[in-house]
């Protein structure tokens, strides 16, 4: 007989929460036992704000972090609302001294050492010392352009450069997002943003570039060199969270660059815009490792970025169970896979 389900807590109940909630009322061996969400959504069923059958199970209510998250309240919480980890440290912290495990969507805690290495040695630390593990995931970055090309140069003897480019599209997400991205701004706006540093672009390459090269053994020699440049659009563009006037701005095209001992070892590519086929724009996936041998990967179109996201955080919990304490990076657990059977059987009890 299979012992008690693996208990889930989901801080955040936006796009990627809900997706993630939606996954795991779908899964075998697993339960969402509470939901933390922000301040107007406080009191309300889970199962009707995602409009689905509660069966006959107790019913979920969105409450506050401190009501819901209790040390043996569950197994894990899954954090979806911030990208950077200053943001993202109160809330992990909050987790980690209440002993649950904790998988986060926080672009820059896929990697944190990159650019918040006193964080991450706190992090690592609050982990330890409570028995727990924390995993920063998501599909960019955690596993495309990073986790994916680590593994293919696994049947590299030697590696001379890498190259990854990532043609998405946008439109999905919400409105931070096109936010972040500058979706719908003049030109102007955009360059007068970037200049600023009031505008993301894309969140991450640093941490991917640092992955990458922790697991090949380089040492970076200088700090990751990011540019961020206008996607002008020629033609109306509309999305469900954003609308583009030809002559704006559709998205950002981010260009990052890592070298090591002052030559250009791993280039990153990452064009984003809302409605790409408007302009004849294919999305796709693509990798190209120079060494012994050559390898060029290609995915078209590309791995849909929300939804693997969510599959991402929602498949590497058995493993952020089963892992020693401390804060680990996708490098250091077994590989993700698809979850098609009970979740139970994968869990080191």
């Amino acid at each position: 007989m299979k012992g008690e389900k693996v208990k889930v807590i989901l801080w955040g109940i936006g796009a990627m929460g809900k997706g993630m909630a939606e996954m795991l009322l779908n899964k075998k061996g697993v339960e969402i036992v509470g939901v933390v969400g922000r301040t107007y959504r406080l009191g309300k069923s889970m199962y009707e704000y995602l409009d689905v059958e509660r069966g006959s199970g107790p019913d979920i209510i969105i409450g506050s972090y401190d009501e819901i998250i209790k040390e043996g309240a569950a197994d894990i919480v899954l954090i979806s609302t911030n990208s950077f980890v200053k943001d993202s440290f109160d809330k992990i912290k909050y987790c980690l001294e209440n002993k649950i495990n904790v998988i986060s969507t926080a672009e820059e805690m896929a990697y944190p050492y990159a650019q918040e290495p006193e964080l991450s040695a706190e992090i690592d630390r609050l982990a330890r010392e409570n028995g727990v593990t924390v995993l920063g995931t998501g599909i960019n970055p955690g596993l495309i352009m990073d986790l994916l090309v680590i593994t293919l140069t696994g049947a590299c003897i030697d590696v001379d450069s890498i190259r990854a480019e990532r043609i998405n599209n946008l439109s999905p997400f919400g409105p931070a997002v096109m936010h972040g991205q500058g979706v719908g701004i003049s030109v102007e706006e955009f360059n007068k943003r970037v200049e600023e540093d009031d505008l993301d672009g894309h969140v991450g390459f640093p941490e991917s570039i640092g992955m990458i090269a922790k697991a090949l053994g380089w040492e970076l020699s200088e700090e990751v060199e990011l540019h961020r440049e206008p996607i002008v659009s020629s033609v109306y563009r509309k999305a469900p969270h954003a609308e583009v006037q030809a002559g704006d701005v559709a998205g950002c095209n981010m260009k990052g660059y890592g070298k090591v001992d002052g030559e250009l070892k791993i280039e990153m590519l990452h064009p984003q815009q809302v409605e790409p086929q408007l302009e004849g724009v294919d999305t796709g996936d693509y990798i190209s490792i120079k060494g012994t041998p050559n390898i060029d990967m290609a995915i078209t179109p590309e791995v849909p970025g929300g939804i693997g996201t969510i599959a991402m955080c929602v498949n590497m919990i058995p493993h952020v169970i089963n892992a020693s304490p401390g804060l680990k990076t996708m490098i250091d657990l077994p590989v993700p896979r698809a979850i098609m059977g009970d979740m139970r059987e994968l869990i080191e009890r």
